[in-house]
């Protein structure tokens, strides 16, 4: 069966790829469909067995992979209860997403490639999170980043989408090399990939120095800060985030599988994974909290200005993944994994939902040309609703439980960074909360802006925030829309039953997953539930403590959560051209928001040119003018000259011939008679 888990959307892949254009679109979508359904049935069967059961399944080997020396690497299935979490993740969403795309992508003539390239994710992403080794998850891992390429540019014929496309892969190179130079390290170590050895190594490891650039350095702690690279790449941390707000440029449902629920949170597992050799490197704990926080803070600043409804889901999710790095840094892998767990239903959730909006407004994203759509598509608006209220951290939602649990452990805790962790996690509360409210209230009240006085509207949303975004707010870059641009809706209607489905079983666990499982995560079942799958050192009490904070640092997150309402309320509701004016007092901060902090423009700045200019110098000067001048074009240029000349001999005339002969007799004669004098 956990085969099966992971080999029936390789399967769909290779039917709907290979024999697509035979079978036809729609027997593509109902195979891959059909078969991440199996897929993710046998995985709560799975969770179930294994979180609530007597334990860990024993590793299933499926195959010796390769050996060479003392290395050797089987493929084999870790089946522990943190990968059965991770399967449920996967394919549940990666099931609905799959059912939505029938309904979203039905005008699409690509289909069959649409579902080929969702199950192929599907399968990568079950490989690393299954694997039992390093070199079994780098397979994963960069299959993960060779779908999402593929994905985000699938309308390849989008000059944007396929920029995105390619920005993605190469950010996700550059921390996919520190990831590999870990791996590296690791073996260096402990003479071994396998997770269970790597695992037993470790105690022995603190204390351990690697002489490197004339200087001795804790051996762990540079192996897990090349490690966590890794994991800023995948998972849009700060530095290396700017990848995933372009990656929008794919359709929605790619944004909703691989951007929401998992992916991204490929990152979040890997580190959860090798917690026993996070443990014993508290300077890298501390990295990780700062980064985790910092990106939590960036990402929901940026959020609090963005009008393409996706960019600000997007931001969100970047966001929501530093509080995750925030738990993990701490110590409490746990929350962390917990959060993981909850966030994959409600932003699932608000990205199909945005999915509907986008759908019902003729694939319109800008939410300036929005309004009012709260009584036109009513289903929408409630899933949105509660996946807001979810994210937001309401009172019994699956939010309120995972992410204020994050909070709380950033306060209990007294590792180094564990504050800075708390008070930037606090304020993105706040921050969430507002943008979150602001992406509701201007898609689904106020007037519409679409109908009959579209294109009124269309101008005058230049002019500000309130309705629009001043200052260059217009996404101009963004609209190419999520498919080809219909214009704006006339009729705006709900989506079919296939799409709203998954709205509603995705509805259901952003409101019950929290309730439900909280227990089991980082409550009383702890110890029966995750049986050692996740490390903690022996002075790790970080649970115990999360429940002796004081009431009030507990309760910051919903004061926050409500402020951020409130103030969205009054600017978006009650005030209406209260945003607008806050722009314009503050332009200076606006643009700075609105830029995303300049960090493209910084980067093509320090980054972009420098290395295309390099390359031209490389190419032309180099290349051309050096090494192909004297080097293979010099010498056939020469040639050529040479033949050129020689050729110029052969007139075709007789008595040139003849005369050439006589020459040739005379020189002979010649050299006889002075050779015969001597």
């Amino acid at each position: 069966m956990h085969a099966a888990i992971v080999f029936l959307p390789l399967t769909g892949f290779l039917i709907a790829g290979i024999f697509g254009r035979v079978i036809g679109a729609r027997a593509s979508e109902i195979i891959t469909t059909t078969l991440l359904f199996v897929a993710a049935i046998f995985s709560w069967i799975t969770f179930v067995q294994v979180g609530l059961g007597p334990g860990k399944v024993p590793t299933e080997v499926i195959a010796s992979w390769f050996n060479s020396g003392i290395l050797q690497v089987d493929w084999a299935l870790r089946i522990d209860t943190l990968t059965a979490v991770m399967l449920v993740v996967v394919t549940s969403v990666s099931a609905l997403v799959h059912l939505y795309s029938i309904g979203y992508m039905h005008e699409d003539p690509s289909r069959s490639r649409f579902f080929a390239y969702l199950s192929l994710f599907t399968f990568t992403m079950l490989s690393l999170v299954t694997a039992d080794n390093l070199v079994q998850m780098f397979f994963g891992w960069e299959g993960v980043g060779l779908a999402s390429y593929l994905l985000i540019g699938f309308w390849y014929t989008k000059p944007s989408a396929c920029a995105a496309a390619i920005k993605a892969f190469v950010a996700n190179r550059v921390g996919d090399f520190g990831f590999l130079l870990g791996i590296f390290l690791v073996f260096i170590l402990t003479r071994s990939v396998s997770f269970d050895q790597i695992f037993a190594a470790a105690p022995g490891l603190a204390g351990k120095h690697l002489f490197v650039f004339g200087n001795d350095f804790d051996a762990l702690t540079i192996t897990c800060l090349l490690l966590f690279m890794g994991a800023m790449g995948k998972s849009a941390q700060f530095l290396l985030h700017t990848w995933l707000p372009d990656a929008m440029e794919g359709p929605t449902p790619v944004s909703a599988l691989i951007h929401a629920a998992t992916m991204v949170t490929a990152g979040v597992f890997m580190v959860a994974r090798l917690s026993p050799l996070f443990e014993q490197a508290p300077d890298a704990s501390t990295f990780v909290i700062i980064i985790g926080a910092t990106t939590a803070f960036f990402a929901a600043t940026v959020g609090l200005v963005q009008n393409d409804i996706k960019r600000v889901i997007a931001y969100s999710t970047c966001s929501q993944l530093g509080y995750m790095f925030v738990a993990l840094g701490v110590g409490a892998y746990s929350v962390g994994v917990f959060h993981l767990f909850t966030h994959a239903f409600f932003k699932a959730l608000l990205f199909l939902g945005a999915g509907s909006v986008i759908h019902a407004m003729h694939h319109e994203q800008d939410m300036r040309m929005m309004g009012a759509l709260r009584s036109r598509i009513p289903f929408t608006y409630w899933m949105m609703v509660l996946g807001t209220l979810a994210l937001t951290g309401f009172p019994l939602t699956a939010g309120y439980f995972s992410k204020d649990a994050i909070i709380e452990a950033a306060f209990a805790s007294h590792h180094t960074g564990a504050m800075y962790g708390y008070v930037a996690t606090v304020v993105a509360a706040g921050l969430t909360s507002f943008y979150s409210w602001r992406l509701v209230f201007m898609t689904f009240f106020g007037p519409a802006k679409w109908g009959a006085d579209a294109e009124v509207v269309h101008e005058l949303a230049h002019d500000g925030l309130a309705t629009a975004g001043a200052h260059g707010g217009h996404a101009a870059d963004d609209h190419g829309h999520d498919d080809h641009g219909h214009g704006h809706a006339l009729d705006p209607h709900e989506p079919p039953l296939v799409m709203r489905l998954p709205l509603l079983i995705l509805g259901a666990g952003a409101l019950f997953a929290g309730l439900l499982f909280a227990h089991l995560f980082i409550g009383e079942g702890y110890e029966g539930f995750w049986k050692g799958a996740l490390f903690t050192g022996p002075d790790n009490h970080i649970l115990h403590a999360m429940e002796e904070i004081p009431r009030l640092a507990g309760l910051m997150p919903t004061i926050m959560m409500l402020l951020g309402f409130l103030v969205a309320l009054y600017v978006y509701i009650l005030r209406p051209g209260t945003a607008h004016s806050w722009a314009q007092t503050n332009p200076i901060i606006y643009n700075f928001l609105l830029h995303k902090w300049y960090f493209d423009e910084i980067y093509n700045l320090l980054l972009i040119r420098p290395i295309f200019w390099l390359g031209r110098v490389f190419w032309k000067r180099g290349d051309l003018g050096t090494i192909d001048r004297f080097g293979p074009d010099g010498v056939s240029a020469a040639v050529v000259d040479v033949t050129r000349r020689v050729v110029k001999l052969q007139t075709g005339y007789i008595y040139h011939y003849a005369f050439a002969m006589l020459i040739g007799v005379a020189a002979i004669v010649t050299y006889y008679v002075v050779g015969g004098v001597h």
